[in-house]
């Protein structure tokens, strides 16, 4: 969290003017009336996943806060998000737990553009022009519906540095609040490509030199046999369902994670990030020389 934006103590109520016009809002919170969030904009909620947002440059439209002792709490995230411009309003805790329908708002709530996921054609220009001095590290995720499991692959995804999430259009799921909350900033980070045909397009990352390793749990081969130095994606399943059909066959091989326990397999954001550290561990080690 950026601790540049202000001074640590309590905000006095003449610096947040705007305050006024929330109390207007919400004077007919005793009828049942909320305010209503502003039209055409996102909600992100969580003091991680917002003061991401600050910090990468991407200042919330508004930012709504909770009243009471959590703005103390708060108070350098208060103080960056209006330095950069966010209008910030504060509302009672009720308001914000209305708004997050059950999820942990933390007292926090910004409003900002939708979160777009990158077009395939981008996927295929940056590869065409790769620029980084390591080779592709991607991620393909067959299925994944549930949001929590979606933010949490995208978080391991940006801890280890993967270069992108490659998802279908139909049957996966969304960029909402609550990915955006779970994965705490990553999904500003990570560049998820949305392709028409799965497959097809894991026919043309093979063109493109990229080796493809999906996971399953009746592979032959076990994630630690297998070399993920060079340019390589790794496909995970949904959870229960595993990788489907035409997945399996375009991917070069399958490979499993030894399960050593009573249980038969593993959350698939779990999954993600052993597999994703694995990766790591040995281009580290091959760059160690």
């Amino acid at each position: 969290m950026s601790r540049s934006g202000g001074p640590r103590n309590k905000p006095s109520r003449a610096r947040y003017p705007q305050q006024a016009n929330a109390q207007q809002k919400g004077a007919g919170r005793g009828r049942g009336a909320l305010p209503t969030p502003p039209a055409g904009l996102d909600s992100v909620f969580g003091v991680h996943a917002v003061a991401a947002l600050t910090e990468r440059g991407e200042a919330p439209r508004e930012l709504w806060f909770q009243a009471g002792a959590a703005e103390q709490r708060l108070n350098d995230l208060l103080a960056a998000a209006r330095q950069a411009g966010t209008r910030l309003v504060e509302q009672p805790r009720e308001v914000l737990d209305e708004l997050a329908q059950g999820g942990s708002h933390q007292g926090v709530i910004a409003f900002c553009p939708p979160l777009a996921a990158h077009s395939e054609e981008e996927l295929w220009h940056r590869l065409g022009g790769w620029p980084h001095a390591e080779p592709p590290l991607l991620l393909i995720l067959d299925g994944v519906t549930d949001v929590h499991n979606f933010g949490a692959c995208l978080r391991s995804a940006d801890a280890a540095g993967a270069h992108g999430i490659v998802v279908a259009k139909d049957k996966a799921a969304p960029l909402n609040a609550t990915v955006r909350k779970v994965a705490c900033g990553a999904a500003e980070a990570v560049p998820v490509y949305r392709v028409t045909n799965l497959a097809r397009a894991m026919a043309k990352l093979k063109e493109s030199g990229v080796w493809i390793t999906g996971t399953a749990g009746e592979a032959g081969s076990s994630l630690y046999d297998i070399d993920l130095t060079g340019p390589c994606a790794l496909v995970m399943g949904a959870e229960g369902k595993g990788l489907r059909r035409l997945t399996r066959e375009a991917c070069d091989g399958l490979v499993t994670l030894p399960m050593a326990g009573s249980v038969s397999s593993l959350n698939v954001s779990v999954a993600t990030g052993i597999c994703l550290y694995e990766a790591v561990r040995q281009r580290r080690r091959t760059a160690a020389g």
